[in-house]
């Protein structure tokens, strides 16, 4: 999946899937777990997507593991303060987290106080879902392709403006590793929140925008929005006519949220097995793959290595590019 790690690199990710062998390994098993609630931390108010993914974990892990399985809502800081309490909880499998890109790989570095190491702090157990980030333009913006957009950009430097959600988020990192990856001198503009962002879209306030699929595939569909690429691997489901960034202009360009599930460090090997293959038991329904593309989403499975492998790349390219921008939230 990834290119061969050096010796030390290797060692962490290890620590990080397998978890850091711990007394607790003694006390819990597979065979006498769970005996009692599990709990999903989401580090965000209720029903924003990570919120929809937990819940929609917590109701096949309950119902196929014949256990209580409930989601907490731990909001603050931006996803740290409760990402900072999973990593302070006891690693006996009873306290877990709906991780993704921003929470694991981004906020480390953004935030000057997160208070923990994605690589030391946490176990990684198994991917859930991928959602690329999408390019989307008011009908009347000229650009049918991200070439397209590139050459409007260079023609008259500094003048086209990207709307994006707050500094820091999945599509205003989007935003600024395309500007970078491009050599773009255009304006990012970075709204309080996606609603603002849509209206001035819609309005042709604001020409192109990066951000995440479900707030604009109502428009989308209504062709009131134009979605010019996706910014994954490979094309989203729900819009298998839209080229990826890579596809339309921009070779080995890839800006994609991974979702997961972790836990503490130190969990038991077993267990970690045990939630991995409900996971990927979980991601063959019909009714998953369905709900998760309606969050904008594909589901997307991985061995508890592969995660841990996905968190560090991601971690180690967003935190370059927010070293380079000089971002820091205190």
């Amino acid at each position: 999946m990834t290119p061969k790690l050096g010796m030390a690199a290797a060692c962490v990710l290890t620590a990080l899937a397998l978890g850091a062998p711990t007394a607790v390994e003694a006390q819990f098993s597979s065979s006498s777990w769970p005996s009692r609630t599990v709990t999903i931390v989401v580090p965000f108010p209720p029903g924003g997507g990570v919120d929809v993914l937990a819940r929609i974990a917590a109701e096949r892990l309950s119902a196929n593991m014949k256990a209580t399985v409930v989601v907490e809502n731990r909001p603050g800081g931006g996803g740290t303060v409760g990402t900072r309490a999973v990593a302070k909880a006891a690693p006996d499998g009873y306290t877990l987290m709906l991780a993704h890109t921003g929470t694991i790989s981004i906020n480390p570095s953004l935030y000057a106080n997160a208070g923990y190491d994605p690589r030391r702090d946490f176990t990684a157990i198994g991917m859930i879902a991928s959602m690329p980030v999408a390019l989307i333009a008011h009908p009347s913006f000229p650009a049918k392709t991200v070439a397209d957009v590139i050459a409007i950009a260079k023609k008259e430097p500094g003048k086209l403006n990207f709307g994006t959600s707050a500094i820091g988020t999945g599509g205003n990192l989007t935003a600024e590793y395309f500007k970078s990856a491009a050599g773009l001198q255009m304006q990012i503009v970075p709204y309080r929140g996606t609603a603002p962002l849509m209206n001035d879209l819609i309005g042709g306030h604001v020409p192109v925008s990066f951000g995440v699929l479900p707030p604009a595939m109502g428009m989308l569909q209504a062709g009131k929005l134009r979605a010019i690429a996706v910014t994954g691997t490979r094309r989203f489901s729900l819009l298998p006519d839209v080229p990826t960034a890579a596809e339309s202009g921009l070779p080995g360009f890839e800006s994609v949220l991974l979702y997961g599930l972790i836990g503490p460090a130190g969990m038991p090997r077993d267990i970690v097995d045990r939630l991995n293959k409900e996971l990927r038991a979980m991601a063959q329904t019909d009714l998953v793959k369905q709900r998760v593309q309606a969050e904008g989403g594909d589901v997307m499975t991985s061995t508890p290595e592969e995660y841990a492998q996905g968190i560090d790349r991601e971690e180690t390219k967003w935190s370059a590019l927010i070293r380079k921008l000089k971002l820091r939230v205190d």
